[in-house]
């Protein structure tokens, strides 16, 4: 039986799968402070593959970044009202992922594109133990595309935090 984690309090979430039934991927997750401006500052944090969260309900990883983001009281976070989640592979599985090319998803380089763009800061938060590294160098090109992000990493992946020194400055 898996563990639900709900949504932190005071955001509004937005989601956007695949249209299968039940759908194989989660291109894209969003949280918004309730009440929000009209353009919200915005962090795009980069994990590396969906499980189950949806509107309805978050796991592990994303209430996680929602915390760090929204309550925790990180000067690299405040004023941000908006918090994306996109993933180096979009395709949704919770235990066992592989990490094929046919997990990345057919929208997903559009998806990491346009959250980047929307986004005041980049957040890569794939974790130090993932081992894609050619998919980890993809997504670094299109970072790469928007000048004058904001880079950060976080120490370890957001199901291990520790969040005494969890956010630090992006580094290859």
């Amino acid at each position: 039986m898996k563990q639900t984690f709900l949504h932190r309090p005071g955001l509004e979430i937005e989601a956007d799968f695949s249209h299968e039934n039940p759908p194989m991927f989660r291109y894209r997750l969003s949280a918004t402070t309730v009440g929000a401006s009209a353009a919200p500052r915005t962090v795009c944090a980069i994990m590396q593959n969906p499980s189950y969260a949806c509107v309805e309900f978050a796991d592990k990883s994303v209430q996680v970044l929602e915390r760090v983001v929204f309550e925790k009281d990180y000067r690299e976070f405040q004023g941000v009202e908006r918090l994306v989640v996109v993933n180096q592979f979009a395709f949704i599985q919770t235990n066992g992922f592989v990490g094929t090319d046919d997990q990345i998803g057919a929208r997903n380089e559009v998806a990491i594109d346009q959250a980047i763009e929307q986004a005041e800061i980049v957040l890569v938060a794939w974790g130090k133990d993932n081992g894609y590294m050619q998919r980890q160098n993809d997504i670094i090109r299109i970072i790469q595309d928007h000048r004058g992000k904001s880079l950060l990493q976080t120490s370890r992946h957001p199901s291990r935090v520790i969040y005494d020194g969890f956010i630090q400055e992006f580094s290859t």
